[in-house]
């Protein structure tokens, strides 16, 4: 079993009034959900798919987590954010975001599963380069001041297809998922920056989220940093 360390932060930054973004970092699963900026309750629907994905971290076993329970475990949530709309009126037209990477086993090699709907994002830290391995499902046409129109979300019927990716799991690695309240504020060479200078990955995910805050703070911003040791 690998070696994981992992860290986060968040805050609700300087022009929000609640915090709509969600966070998880577990034993293999770690994430970051964020409520749909105008929409009814997205603080509900953040946790609500963070916590389906806490289940996955808590059931998964000896014989690990694949593609398939991953896309299985957003398909859930975005059921059980369908079912708490329709239970509650005032939460009608609750969506959310959710990215993030789990650690699992495929053919028999332990490998991370990167997972991605809507513009929360995952890189890869390595080697001293910065790379974004998730594609934001925003409407090109539509982005301005680095923002753009969010094409795929959890709480929509039918449902979004999730986009997944397998990546062998290579000691030294770190990885970076964050909302959109970071790469609005922070940019690429400061995140490479301070994930270089911050050895512990709780201190890189609270200076992240310092740095975007100090920066303007338009948005919530949430940080998971997740290091795997040799």
């Amino acid at each position: 079993m690998a070696n994981i360390r992992a860290g986060a932060a968040t805050d609700v930054g300087k022009v929000r009034r609640r915090n709509e973004d969600s966070a998880l970092a577990g034993r293999g699963v770690f994430a970051v959900a964020d409520g749909m900026g105008g929409h009814a309750a997205g603080d509900v629907a953040s946790r609500i798919a963070v916590e389906a994905l806490h289940r996955l971290d808590e059931s998964s076993g000896a014989t690990g987590v694949g593609p398939l329970d991953v896309r299985d475990v957003i398909v859930q949530a975005n059921a059980d954010i369908l079912a708490a709309a329709a239970a509650d009126p005032a939460q009608g037209g609750m969506g959310t975001t959710a990215a993030g990477l789990c650690l699992g086993i495929v053919d028999g090699d332990e490998c991370w599963i990167v997972f991605n709907v809507g513009d929360s994002r995952v890189y890869r830290f390595a080697g001293g380069a910065l790379e974004q391995l998730t594609v934001d499902h925003v409407a090109p046409e539509a982005v301005t001041m680095r923002r753009g129109v969010i094409t795929r979300a959890l709480g929509t019927d039918p449902g979004p297809r999730p986009d997944l990716w397998v990546r062998t799991a290579v000691a030294g690695e770190r990885y970076l998922v964050c909302s959109d309240g970071l790469p609005l504020e922070v940019t690429d060479e400061e995140v490479t920056a301070v994930l270089a200078a911050c050895e512990d990955p709780a201190q890189a995910a609270e200076e992240l989220v310092r740095r975007a805050v100090l920066a303007g703070g338009r948005d919530n911003v949430t940080v998971v940093v997740v290091d795997h040791l040799a």
